[in-house]
C-alpha cells in the first residue's frame, strides 16, 4: 500500500522515482556517506523522548550540517554558501563577530 501511495504522490508532483538496486549502496555513495554521518552524529548520540523531541534534535543537527559545518568537497565551506554566498562563513556569531 505504501508503494502505491508513494507512486501517486510522486506522479501528482511530477517527481520521477529512481531506485537503487537492492544490495548496492555504491549506486549512490553520496547518500550512503550522509546516512552514515547522520546515524553516527545524530541518531546514535541522542535519546528521543517524543516525536517532537526527535524532530527538534534532528533539525538542530541538519542546520549545523548545512549552515555551519565546512565540507571539504566544496572548498571547506558550508553547503548553504552554494545557495547564499553571503552565508559562506555560517550564521553571524554573538557579539557581531564571524
Amino acid at each position: 500500500f505504501v508503494s502505491r501511495d508513494l507512486d501517486l504522490w510522486a506522479y501528482m508532483r511530477g517527481v520521477i522515482l529512481d531506485f537503487s538496486r537492492p544490495g548496492t549502496p555504491t549506486d549512490n555513495a553520496f547518500i550512503e556517506s550522509f546516512n552514515g554521518k547522520f546515524r553516527a552524529e545524530c541518531l546514535n548520540q541522542h535519546w528521543f523522548m517524543s516525536l517532537d523531541d526527535a524532530v527538534g534534535k534532528c533539525e538542530t543537527w541538519r542546520r549545523d550540517y548545512n549552515e555551519v559545518r565546512p565540507h571539504s568537497a566544496i572548498g571547506n565551506k558550508p553547503p548553504i554558501s552554494l545557495v547564499n554566498p553571503s552565508a559562506a562563513h555560517g550564521p553571524p556569531q554573538p557579539g557581531g563577530t564571524g
